[in-house]
């Protein structure tokens, strides 16, 4: 049996989707009996919606967003404040005894700024304290991907690069969750395994760019650190998780 974390980042339209998130919190749950669970989420739809709201205009580079500091109380607000607190209160519902936290409680990570996009940290993995008494005491930790920097500053942090710090914390295991299927080739067709190397030549040929070249590198940097393979899959079949238990596969598998 499985023991070691398993780190799940969840984004994309499933954070809109309450039966989704339901069936993907149910599926953890399940999880939860084997191995301890740690999620972390983005947000991206509902912050373009707050912002345009408030009269603001979303820019991204290379797949991440810009993010001024005018912007940063209208991004916390919604990634630390509505949607993690409709995330703590959905797991809450599905017996995970959840604990909404963001990126610099208990000094969990700590960041360098990005200053070309703006209030956006680079995040590392720095102090495992609060995370491990949580999982022993069997909570379920549910991280928003905003951070606080060495001034106080709020920064935005790319959730697919949170998540991989955090896994790297607890020296556990990763799978980033997205809208489709997992990594797709230039006919739109499920990758199930990806070298290094063969993500090289993807890039190098314009197959993944954008959000997807973040993950990838998140999930490359993980796997190197850790030195063990990364999954990334679709979120529209949670059941297909419970696989992993079975070293069965599951989306795409990123070999170290």
């Amino acid at each position: 049996m499985k023991t070691l974390p398993l780190v799940i980042k969840m984004g994309g339209r499933l954070l809109q989707d309450r039966p989704a998130m339901d069936a993907l919190l149910s599926v953890c749950c399940q999880l939860k009996h084997q191995l301890p669970v740690v999620l972390v989420h983005g947000g991206g739809d509902q912050v373009d919606q707050w912002l345009a709201k408030f009269g603001f205009t979303t820019e991204k580079i290379d797949g991440q967003r810009v993010s001024p500091p005018e912007q940063m109380p209208v991004i916390a607000g919604a990634l630390d404040g509505a949607v993690n607190a409709e995330l703590v209160s959905r797991a809450m519902l599905q017996g995970l005894n959840p604990v909404g936290l963001n990126l610099s409680a208990g000094s969990s990570l700590q960041f360098t700024v990005n200053s070309k996009l703006g209030a956006v940290g680079f995040a590392k993995a720095n102090d495992a304290t609060l995370l491990n008494v949580l999982l022993e005491q069997g909570f379920t930790p549910i991280f928003s991907s905003v951070g606080i920097g060495s001034e106080g500053q709020l920064l935005n942090v790319n959730a697919d690069l949170a998540a991989a710090a955090i896994c790297q914390l607890v020296q556990g295991e990763l799978v980033l969750l997205t809208d489709v299927p997992g990594i797709l080739d230039s006919q739109m067709q499920l990758i199930t395994e990806l070298t290094p190397a063969g993500a090289a030549e993807l890039v190098a040929s314009g197959v993944i760019k954008g959000g997807m070249k973040v993950k990838l590198d998140a999930a490359l940097e993980t796997g190197l650190a850790l030195q063990r393979n990364i999954i990334v899959a679709g979120w529209q079949h949670p059941e297909n998780l419970l696989k992993l238990m079975q070293d069965e596969p599951v989306g795409t598998c990123i070999l170290y």
